[in-house]
C-alpha cells in the first residue's frame, strides 16, 4: 500500500528548496546588495534605527506643545483665582462673619456634644455654649476697661515725658547732632502714636467691610454659630444625599479633615496664647509694669496672628516699661518677652501645631505676609486656617492620586470620618480595584 502525505509528495522528502538552490540564492542577493551599496553611499544617521533619528524639530515641536498646556492651564488658574477674588469683594461683607462662626466653633462644638450626652437638647446646648462663650469675653473686657482708664491717660504723659527726655540725652551726646530735627522727627512720631487707634479701628471696620457695623457682623457670627453648633453634624449627611454615593463620600472624608485641622489649629493656637499671655502678664506684672494685665490679655488675643501677633504685643509692653519705669525696667521687659517668645517658637508651636496643621515655618510666614497684604489684620488672622485648608485638600488629592497609581493601598490610608468608615474604606479599595485593571 502506498503512503501518501495529501500533497503528493513522497514520504521522506522536502518539499522545500534544496540547500544549495538557498546558498545560492543568498549569495547572489548579498552581491546585489554590496553592489548597490557601493553605487549610492549610506549616511550614518539613515542607518540608525528609526526611534533615534525622530527629527529635531518634532521634538522642539512636542516640548512646545507641552509648555503652551502649562502656560495654558497657569493662565486658567490665575485668571480663576482673580475672578474669586473679585467676587469676594462683593460677599466679603457676608462671608467673613461664616468664616468666624465656623472658627468659632470649632473649639464650641466639644462643649456642646457634652451638654448633649447630659441630656441636653441641641437648642439649649447650642446657647448654653455661645452664653458661656460671650460670658467669657464680656467679662475679659469688662475687667480691662477700668484698668486701661485709669491708667491709660497717665501712660500718655509719661511717654510724652520720655520722648522729651530722650532729646535731652540727644543734646548731651559726644556726637553733634541737630535738636530741631529730632525733635521734629519726634513729634511726628507722637502724632502717628496718638493717631493709632482711630486708624485700627477704622482697619477693623473695613475688614468686616461695610457690613454697616461690627455688631451686626458679630450678630450674624452668633446666629450662624448657633446652627452650627445645633445642626452642624446633619450637614454631611444631608450632603451625600445630593451629591451621589462616591461624591459623597469624598466629600465627607476631605470635609472632615479640614474641620479637624481647623479645630487642631485653633486648639493649639489658644494653648500657645494662653501660655504667652499668663507668662508675660505674670512676668510683668512681678516688675510692676503699668497695665500688665491688659498687655497679657493683648498679648493672649495677638498670638492668634502667628509671628506679627507676638511682635506687635512684645513692642507694646516695652514701649510701656519705657516710657513708664525707664530704660533699665524695659530692657527687663524686653528679655522676659525674649525669653517666652523663645519658649513659644522653639518649644510649644512646633509641638503642638505640627501635629494640627502639618505645615513648615516657613509657610506660615508667607501665609502670614500675603494676608496681612490683602487684608490687613483680618487676613493675616484667616492666612493659616486658609493655608492650613489647601493643604489639606491637596494632601488628600495626592493620596487618592496615589491609590489610583498603585502606590499606596486602601488600608494604608488613615481614615477621619468616624461615620461610615467601613463605607469610605470599602469605595478606597473600589477605587483601588479599578486602577489595577
Amino acid at each position: 500500500m502506498r503512503n501518501n502525505n495529501g500533497d503528493g509528495a513522497r514520504p521522506g522528502t522536502d518539499p522545500q528548496p534544496s540547500t544549495a538552490s538557498d546558498a545560492a540564492a543568498s549569495t547572489a542577493a548579498s552581491e546585489a546588495a554590496e553592489q548597490s551599496a557601493a553605487a549610492k553611499p549610506i549616511s550614518e544617521e539613515a542607518a540608525l534605527p528609526v526611534s533615534k533619528t525622530d527629527d529635531k524639530s518634532r521634538v522642539l515641536g512636542r516640548d512646545a506643545i507641552s509648555l503652551a498646556k502649562v502656560c495654558l492651564i497657569f493662565i486658567i488658574v490665575v485668571a480663576g483665582v482673580g475672578l474669586a477674588g473679585y467676587l469676594l469683594k462683593f460677599i466679603w461683607v457676608g462671608l467673613l462673619p461664616v468664616i468666624l462662626a465656623i472658627l468659632v466653633c470649632t473649639v464650641l462644638f466639644p462643649v456642646t456634644n457634652w451638654l448633649r450626652a447630659h441630656k441636653f437638647p441641641r437648642a439649649l446646648a447650642a446657647i448654653t455654649t455661645l452664653l458661656g462663650f460671650l460670658a467669657i469675653i464680656g467679662g475679659v473686657f469688662a475687667a480691662m476697661a477700668p484698668v486701661v482708664s485709669s491708667q491709660g491717660a497717665s501712660l500718655v504723659s509719661q511717654a510724652e515725658g520720655g520722648l522729651n527726655k530722650l532729646v535731652d540725652m540727644a543734646k548731651d551726646l559726644p556726637i553733634e547732632i541737630d535738636a530741631a530735627k529730632v525733635q521734629e522727627v519726634l513729634d511726628d512720631a507722637m502724632a502717628f502714636l496718638k493717631g493709632q487707634a482711630s486708624n485700627i479701628a477704622t482697619g477693623v471696620i473695613s475688614g468686616v467691610s461695610m457690613a454697616s457695623s461690627i455688631a451686626m457682623a458679630l450678630a450674624i457670627m452668633l446666629f450662624v454659630a448657633f446652627f452650627i453648633l445645633k445642626d452642624g453634624d446633619k450637614f454631611l449627611p444631608w450632603l451625600r444625599t445630593y451629591s451621589g454615593y462616591s461624591a459623597g463620600w469624598h466629600a465627607t472624608e476631605l470635609l472632615t479633615r479640614v474641620w479637624n485641622t481647623l479645630s487642631g489649629f485653633i486648639q493649639a493656637q489658644a494653648a500657645v496664647a494662653a501660655v504667652d499671655g499668663l507668662l508675660i502678664g505674670l512676668g510683668l506684672w512681678v516688675l510692676q509694669v503699668p497695665l500688665a494685665l491688659v498687655i497679657g490679655v493683648v498679648t493672649f488675643f495677638a498670638s492668634f496672628i502667628p509671628v506679627i501677633g507676638a511682635v506687635t504685643a512684645g513692642a507694646l509692653a516695652v514701649i510701656i516699661a519705657l516710657v513708664s519705669d525707664g530704660l533699665t525696667k524695659a530692657l527687663l521687659a524686653l528679655a522676659l518677652i525674649i525669653i517666652v517668645q523663645q519658649v513659644e517658637g522653639n518649644v510649644l508651636q512646633p509641638m503642638l501645631q505640627s501635629k494640627a496643621m502639618g505645615l513648615h515655618a516657613a509657610m506660615v510666614l508667607l501665609s502670614v505676609t500675603v494676608g496681612s497684604a490683602l487684608a490687613g489684620i483680618i487676613g493675616a488672622f484667616l492666612a493659616v486656617p486658609v493655608a492650613a485648608t489647601i493643604a489639606v485638600v491637596f494632601r488628600y488629592h495626592q493620596e487618592m492620586a496615589s491609590l489610583r497609581a498603585g502606590e499606596i493601598e486602601a488600608k494604608n490610608i488613615k481614615i477621619s470620618t468616624s461615620e461610615g468608615h467601613d463605607t469610605v474604606m470599602e469605595l478606597y479599595e473600589k477605587l483601588e480595584a479599578s486602577s489595577a485593571r
